[in-house]
């Protein structure tokens, strides 16, 4: 047995009759397609309902799946706690998908529950499909910060447990759509509102999931989306199948998205394993990268892959041809490492304190590639997918007015008494200087009213 179906869903919480109070009427056409994947649910009498909920405890680095062997949940939070639910997980199959998981090297797993009652990304799905089936345990799993191909891994893994148990599964994957579709909405509206939506659409529409790698996280956080990773998780579960779709509802009337499309296997089909395609295209993109890449990002590299395979810090080279201005000048640099398009460290100078420019991007890059503090240790097995850039800072000039900024061409640096933060310019996801301010003072742990001294420097970005 395997996983019979999987539905992509939203879960917005007035859709529910006892906290809609009548404005559910508004997504009329939402609630007759979730009436009728709860029917194709309960006609499949599954053993397990597998529930991904962007509601749920979530972390940056690490896929939670609920522990235990039962649950409750209501609608307290909406002013509805007469809509109740006590559901009992499948403890077995959510200790075979930790144990897959593990020994895949993926971290996720039962550690680290903060609130064990359902969450409604879980409870809204299970509102409609209880009317019609009251068997089956539920498998509920967190998303992370991690990339999508990670996501993608893991719906591989749930794949593989529930066929190694045996078990009749369906799969939901809970997650709304944009919620900047309307100036009215909850977010407002961003042009990337309404593009996320059509395209998500029709990339489901289609099963087309090798697709879903193509979204760019900053486009994503633009677009305000809320399930992508859940709907990844989901299309990893039908990783080399064969895929019947039906699109069942799209709507847009309250600035939030709400999809509901249904997937059916229809036996295997070698063209659709789309994370193996994708790391084999990602793999020789990278490689041509390298090829390209100038002599401070070859040096970065070479220091963060003596230091995380051999634990050696490489000494200063005696000559580098193309820049030898590296061992004749000093300067703050930068080094970035991005991760399948995510952030995997970032550490660096203002001001130079090594002795020259290559000795600063040296140990900066070891620095970036182990000692970020967001983020665990940089392994040997990853360093096929990293890139690499280093932005060399220039002097830092004092400016009296934010109107001298530029988020494209200016990093900034606030300081206020002893604290100082700093962000670098041209960065994915930062487009006013407005946002450069606050998150410059967010890392500083300054308070975004305090009053600050500006400063801003240009840089030369090396890839």
């Amino acid at each position: 047995m395997s996983i019979l179906a999987a539905f992509m869903v939203p879960h917005p919480p007035m859709i529910v009759p006892e906290i809609g109070r009548g404005s559910e009427e508004q997504i009329r056409e939402t609630t007759a397609a979730y009436e009728k994947i709860a029917a194709e649910t309960a006609a499949l009498c599954p053993d397990t309902i597998l529930i991904t909920s962007p509601h749920t405890v979530m972390y940056a680095d690490y896929f939670h799946i609920s522990p235990g062997r039962k649950a409750k949940g209501s609608f307290s939070d909406f002013r509805a706690p007469q809509v109740k639910f006590a559901e009992e997980y499948d403890e077995a199959l959510a200790d075979e998908i930790s144990a897959a998981a593990a020994l895949a090297g993926l971290p996720a797993g039962t550690l680290g529950e903060r609130d064990s009652r359902l969450d409604h990304g879980t409870m809204v799905p299970l509102y409609f499909i209880r009317k019609q089936y009251q068997g089956g345990k539920i498998v509920r799993i967190g998303l992370s910060g991690l990339p999508y191909t990670e996501h993608y891994q893991l719906g591989e893994l749930i794949r593989a447990s529930v066929e190694k148990l045996g078990r009749r599964a369906v799969f939901i994957a809970s997650g709304d759509l944009s919620h900047k579709l309307q100036s009215y909405g909850p977010y407002g509206f961003a042009e990337e509102g309404p593009q996320y939506d059509a395209r998500i659409m029709d990339v489901m529409g289609r099963a087309a999931f090798g697709e879903l790698f193509d979204f760019d996280e900053a486009f994503c956080d633009r677009a305000a989306e809320c399930g992508h990773r859940s709907f990844v998780i989901m299309a990893g579960a039908f990783d080399g199948q064969a895929v019947r779709t039906e699109t069942l509802s799209h709507q847009d009337v309250t600035g939030v998205g709400y999809g509901i499309v249904s997937f059916f296997p229809e036996g295997p089909d070698e063209d659709r394993h789309f994370l193996q395609t994708y790391l084999a295209e990602a793999e020789k993109k990278l490689a041509e990268a390298r090829e390209r890449s100038d002599p401070y990002v070859r040096l970065a590299r070479r220091s963060l892959e003596s230091y995380v395979r051999d634990h050696r810090m490489m000494p200063v080279p005696g000559s580098i041809p193309g820049a030898e201005e590296l061992l004749t000048t000093r300067a703050g640099a930068f080094v970035s490492i991005h991760k399948h398009g995510k952030l995997r460290g970032c550490i660096g100078t203002i001001a130079p304190v090594q002795t020259s420019l290559a000795k600063e991007i040296i140990e900066n890059a070891v620095s970036a590639a182990v000692h970020d503090p967001r983020f665990d240790p940089i392994t040997p097995d990853e360093l096929q997918w990293l890139e690499i850039n280093v932005d060399v800072l220039g002097e830092a000039e004092e400016i009296s007015s934010s109107d001298q900024l530029d988020v494209k061409k200016y990093g900034v640096i606030v300081s206020s008494g002893g604290r100082r933060g700093l962000l670098l310019p041209d960065l994915d996801g930062v487009d006013t200087v407005e946002q450069q301010i606050r998150i410059a003072k967010q890392k500083a742990g300054i308070g975004q009213w305090e009053p600050v001294k500006l400063q801003r420097f240009e840089v030369v970005r090396h890839v």
